[in-house]
């Protein structure tokens, strides 16, 4: 991950009150300015017969270099630094995940998870997550399961379908077994985390499958890991895409076509090699353009100071704990303060359900998983719902994580007291559940 010395400075976009206009500024500044200051080390990177990709959603080149290019490049006064692009498994372990499959319902009954951030409340003033899109970095998604088709936005009533602008994979080259392949055209899920995740925000089948949050507001997404491998290139080309969608052969690109929030279930862990400033740029300059970013907090709790994986330490970032079916916070939920970075920022900001929670997998199946990527989903369907019902709200990051924390329920347990970063989890905010519980219905009414 080569990043340039040369980077945007796209904050004048956040006091644009022109959404189209603010996402053309920071797609088209972001661009030019990849543009101006990459050539000179590509024209070196093909000169030396290296393999490269751009990106412009933060000023960054990737390539495979050996050591004597390794260090030749760093040396470049065009560079700022490179960090790793490691492949690793970013989502829950086996373990936490808790992975189990439930029956299909027929009786209309709103999982807890959707009870317990007062939902069904928002619902019944009117709102539904209308007019909101929301996007989904993960394993993919199953676009035509029967609780997601509808809200996909690549899917008409009409029944017809286009997932242009709506549908990107950022897994390319050979993949051995996968049943998604590579370079996708369609979404596919190669796991089964992504179209849970995407459930939790969206879904609804019609018949009694009350998943989702927000279930009339559309989805779009990008498959940013295979099967549970990512590497930090693939997640800027995620955002990269979120920022500025494009059709499916990965052009044209329009911002007037970009996401309200993004959801993202998945860690970058600076233990195995993603460097504490990875992806930061990109959180930074999506948000430049209106679009929420939420993070799940992590797995590694109860010990203090585990929120230490890019986008959930960042402060730019929105980073969701977890809390199961009592309002009791999951032991699995990482804590702060954050420390990897010498900040000390205190995380996560607020918890949601993330103890068993019941969504829809691949297959038309349902089921349940554990883990703060279960949480973070939640969060991301009470942002549509605000949105929704508040449209003066909309796009307005630093007034929406405010109001969040705000109305936030502090009513969150603990099987004992806890002192991380020196401040008790009596007293609220704290590193351990943060302001407490998401409240949809207080947050649209605050």
């Amino acid at each position: 991950m080569i990043v340039m010395e040369d980077q945007a400075d796209v904050r004048q976009a956040q006091a644009m009150s022109d959404d189209s206009a603010r996402g053309w500024l920071v797609f088209q500044t972001l661009r030019d300015t990849a543009e101006r200051s990459q050539g000179p080390l590509c024209d070196w990177l093909r000169q030396h017969g290296v393999p490269f990709q751009r990106f412009w959603a933060a000023n960054v080149v990737v390539a495979e270099l050996d050591k004597v290019q390794l260090l030749t490049v760093a040396a470049r006064p065009d560079v700022r630094h490179i960090e790793a692009n490691v492949s690793q498994r970013w989502i829950e372990p086996d373990a936490i995940a808790d992975k189990t499959l439930s029956p299909y319902l027929l009786t209309p009954v709103a999982e807890w998870g959707v009870k317990s951030v007062g939902a069904p409340s928002v619902w019944a003033l009117g709102a539904y997550g209308q007019g909101i899109v929301v996007a989904n970095a993960d394993t993919g998604m199953q676009w035509n399961h029967p609780a997601i088709r509808s809200q996909y936005r690549g899917y008409s009533v009409t029944g017809t379908v286009s997932h242009d602008y709506s549908w990107h994979d950022s897994i390319h080259g050979p993949v051995m077994g996968n049943p998604c392949g590579s370079d996708a055209t369609a979404p596919c899920d190669d796991q089964g985390h992504g179209t849970h995740t995407m459930g939790t925000v969206v879904g609804d089948d019609g018949l009694g499958n009350q998943i989702g949050v927000a279930p009339a507001a559309r989805w779009i997404g990008c498959r940013n890991m295979e099967r549970g491998m990512g590497t930090p290139a693939r997640y800027i080309e995620c955002f990269q895409f979120f920022i500025a969608p494009t059709d499916v052969t990965g052009s044209h690109p329009d911002p007037d076509l970009r996401p309200h929030v993004v959801n993202n279930s998945w860690g970058c862990p600076t233990e195995e090699g993603c460097a504490v400033n990875t992806l930061k740029l990109i959180v930074e300059n999506t948000q430049a353009a209106g679009i929420f970013v939420e993070a799940s907090a992590g797995n590694a709790g109860p010990a203090c100071s585990t929120v230490d994986d890019g986008p959930a330490l960042f402060g730019e970032a929105f980073s969701v704990g977890a809390i199961d079916a009592n309002g009791k916070l999951a032991g699995f939920s990482s804590r702060g303060p954050v420390t990897v970075d010498g900040s000390g920022r205190m995380k996560p900001d607020l918890v949601a359900p993330g103890v068993r929670v019941r969504s829809c997998l691949p297959g038309n199946r349902y089921g349940s998983l554990s883990g703060t990527s279960m949480a973070g989903p939640h969060v991301v369907g009470v942002i549509a719902l605000l949105w929704s019902a508040r449209p003066e709200l909309s796009r307005q990051i630093a007034a929406t994580k405010a109001l969040l924390l705000a109305s936030s329920v502090p009513a969150v347990t603990l099987g004992f007291p806890e002192l991380c970063g020196g401040v008790s989890s009596d007293f609220v905010p704290n590193n351990s559940f943060g302001a407490g519980r998401v409240d949809a219905l207080a947050a649209i009414t605050w």
